[in-house]
């Protein structure tokens, strides 16, 4: 069962659901591109008959470099890369900080990569550097965290984010029987992606199912473990009556997970949110976690990857309906505002963890 689109999103692999796409521009090169082209879809027209170039150099830029998330992703886009006859790299900061990609933009313009793709710490601080990047015929796909829609040509989000931020709702909401207080622990207060799932959860609680459930605190773990743990912890001391926390982020529901494993809260806090089986699977057996969600995120890597190489060979130009082939995930489609979506998220508990290596 297989719908892509970028309003709804499907399973693509037969254990895990989800598949990203991403849209592309062609029939210029980097250095024929006028300064009026910034976003090249807008002018380019598609060639979906022509074949992915040789060659193609693709470079991932996620959010800090020693996320294990964001690894597993890029990881897997540089791997599909060589599957077509292209190469990648990975590079980025240390840090999440709102401007720290910005001068690894930079450096990537002057080598001349054919596409860029970035997990965007801040929505509007990569701006004016991918911008110059496209005017130089660069391709630029944001992944994971968007940036704001004139500064890319396309998105692949992971799965509607909507659908995303109400299912960590309602699943908390179930596990707490809809009473009680709880909180977010998110990752950068700028986080494109956080924030909109946050919104979303928001707007969840307000509905009549959830009037006796109060959201307390958003905190933010700035996607670092040892601050996303001191969170917890202080959350915890702030409302030791806390009934629920809420973590849409790798790096802080493990952080979470560990804090409330080692204390009082275990098995009285529960814990949902977005992770790997890999650094979940210990949670959930010990009974620190009941359940998480996640895509995969080496199928988002992989659609990533040839979303990219789509888009610089000009089979796309990330113009809506435009479709595309991504290697083994089969053919996705372009949505509104160059969004191309992987999938469902999948649910891991103590039923299936362990049919899943990531």
């Amino acid at each position: 069962m297989m719908l892509r689109t970028a309003a709804t999103a499907a399973t693509a692999a037969a254990a895990v659901s989800l598949a990203l796409a991403l849209a592309a521009c062609s029939g210029t090169t980097k250095d024929s591109v006028g300064k009026d082209s910034v976003k090249s879809g807008a002018t380019a027209k598609a060639d979906p008959d022509a074949p992915l170039k040789k060659g193609l150099k693709l470079a991932f830029l996620p959010k800090q470099i020693n996320n294990p998330y964001e690894k597993i992703v890029d990881d897997a886009g540089i791997a599909a890369a060589l599957e077509y006859g292209g190469t990648g790299k990975e590079v980025g900061p240390s840090d999440a900080g709102a401007s720290s990609q910005v001068s690894y933009i930079n450096t990537l313009i002057q080598q001349r990569q054919d596409a860029i793709l970035v997990a965007a710490n801040d929505p509007n601080a990569v701006c004016g550097p991918l911008k110059q990047a496209m005017k130089k015929g660069i391709k630029v796909v944001a992944y994971d965290s968007d940036t704001a829609k004139d500064c890319r040509q396309l998105f692949i989000n992971q799965a509607s984010s909507e659908q995303i931020g109400r299912s960590l709702v309602q699943h908390l909401g179930e596990q707490i029987g809809h009473k009680g207080k709880i909180a977010i622990l998110s990752a950068t207060q700028n986080a494109t992606n956080q924030n909109t799932w946050i919104g979303f959860m928001q707007d969840e609680l307000k509905l009549p199912k959830y009037k006796d459930m109060k959201l307390v605190k958003v905190a933010y773990g700035d996607d670092a473990d040892q601050k996303s743990f001191q969170q917890t912890q202080g959350l915890m001391q702030a409302y030791p009556d806390l009934k629920g926390i809420i973590s849409p982020t790798t790096v802080g529901i493990a952080a979470a997970a560990r804090y409330l494993s080692d204390s009082s809260y275990k098995g009285k806090v529960v814990l949902n949110g977005l992770g790997t089986p890999n650094q979940m699977r210990k949670y959930v057996k010990d009974g620190t976690v009941g359940q998480f969600s996640l895509w995969n995120p080496e199928e988002l890597g992989h659609l990533g990857s040839y979303a990219a190489a789509a888009l610089a060979s000009g089979q796309i130009t990330g113009a809506q309906g435009e479709k595309f082939k991504a290697g083994r995930l089969g053919e996705y489609t372009v949505g509104k505002d160059g969004e191309v979506i992987l999938g469902e998220p999948t649910v891991f508990d103590r039923r299936n963890i362990d049919k899943f290596d990531f």
